[in-house]
């Protein structure tokens, strides 16, 4: 799930922002600190059911947070790989019940639709997701520099190549970062979808 809508982020290509800090999530304070955003964006602000917010796949996710220069926290999102992934392209989880649909909720990487009758060889694809921003954030690069360090938590597994699930309407957000959109589009939580991929070669 990504910012409320990056796709009004002005500047997808710079890659930290003027005050953003970008690391990964250890403590368990930092865990805190991830949930406590994604509570304020999804749940408060898109009326996300608390019960669908938090899922398995958190305990083996690679969380990322970002920090303004005073410190504060401004946004998080998660990066799924290895075996969880594997799991999340080839469909094999159950499908996630449908939920209410959010204006400003544009993709949620971790709980679209598998591929039925994948047979391609997905072992170096990663998969974002729970992508959020503050308020006080957006439109100032955050949602983009999060991307871009996820990306880079992928190349460090050794990913080749990264998946997520975006609202239509924020497509060009996406292709701005170098995303393109494959498929047909679907319904996710009543919202039409359509799945993109970056090459993280190179």
């Amino acid at each position: 799930m990504p910012t409320a809508d990056p796709a009004s982020d002005p500047k997808p290509d710079r890659a930290s922002g003027p005050a953003a800090r970008i690391r990964v999530a250890v403590s368990p304070a930092d865990l805190e600190t991830v949930h406590a955003i994604r509570r304020e964006v999804f749940i408060v602000e898109q009326n996300v059911p608390e019960d669908e917010e938090w899922d398995d796949l958190d305990a083996a996710s690679v969380h990322l947070l970002a920090f303004g220069a005073d410190g504060a926290p401004l946004g998080t999102g998660r990066l799924i790989h290895g075996e969880q992934a594997l799991r999340q392209l080839s469909g094999e989880r159950p499908p996630v019940p449908p939920r209410k649909p959010h204006v400003a909720d544009v993709q949620r990487a971790d709980t679209a639709p598998g591929h039925d009758g994948e047979t391609v060889d997905r072992a170096g694809t990663v998969l974002l997701g729970r992508l959020a921003v503050l308020s006080v954030a957006r439109g100032t690069g955050v949602g983009a520099a999060l991307v871009r360090a996820i990306e880079d938590e992928g190349r460090a597994r050794g990913a080749v190549e990264l998946e997520l699930h975006a609202q239509v309407h924020a497509l060009g957000f996406y292709e701005r970062l170098g995303y393109t959109a494959e498929g047909p589009e679907y319904l996710d939580g009543g919202i039409p979808h359509r799945t993109m991929t970056r090459s993280l070669a190179g």
